[in-house]
């Protein structure tokens, strides 16, 4: 199969949403904290009570972002197999909206990753993200960051492959009723 990877404007987000983020539960960490923190914190897998597919268009849908955030300085990119968009990746470049931007020009956030179910495994995220980090440096960025939270297990397996590292965590991060916890990755460029 040979990946072609193509950097897109907003107005293909129609097509970049049908490819499915949604994933299966099957595992979390559990985020320990050594010394009520003072020593650290450790992540601990466990397996979930009941699993359970989690699908992040269910809260916004790439189509939605323009009404919240000028992508006037985003990214698009997609991942095609022929004519097949297989994959998408959107990153966040001077966005004020943005909190974790952190209101810096240097600083870049990997906004959404995604890859058809169907081609998972295959490489196909590891092109995107080296795509993004290239993307990133030619615009002079020092700092890529990316937000994923305890129970995207894979993710975050997948983000410390790329040579990321976990840099914070928010046990506060979002409403109580979801139990999930906020896992923020950097990389240095």
């Amino acid at each position: 199969m040979e990946v072609r990877i193509a950097e897109e404007t907003p107005a293909i987000l129609a097509d970049y949403e049908k490819v499915s983020i949604a994933f299966r539960v099957e595992t979390a960490f559990r985020v320990e904290l050594l010394s009520d923190g003072l020593a650290g914190v450790k992540l601990i897998e466990e397996r979930v009570e009941k699993p359970f597919i989690k699908d992040y268009d269910v809260y916004e849908k790439p189509t939605h972002w323009a009404e919240r955030f000028d992508l006037s300085n985003w990214g698009f990119l997609s991942a095609f197999d022929g004519e097949k968009r297989i994959g998408a990746a959107a990153i966040a470049l001077k966005t004020p909206q943005i909190f974790m931007l952190e209101g810096r020009d240097d600083l870049t956030c990997l906004w959404d990753l995604r890859v058809a179910p169907e081609y998972r495994g295959k490489g196909i995220g590891n092109q995107l993200f080296a795509y993004a980090l290239n993307w990133a440096k030619k615009r002079n960025c020092r700092l890529f960051k990316v937000e994923t939270q305890n129970i995207n297990v894979p993710a975050c397996r997948f983000y410390a492959r790329q040579g990321c590292h976990l840099g914070a965590f928010n046990l506060y991060a979002y409403p109580e009723s979801l139990k999930e916890i906020q896992l923020v990755w950097y990389r240095n460029l």
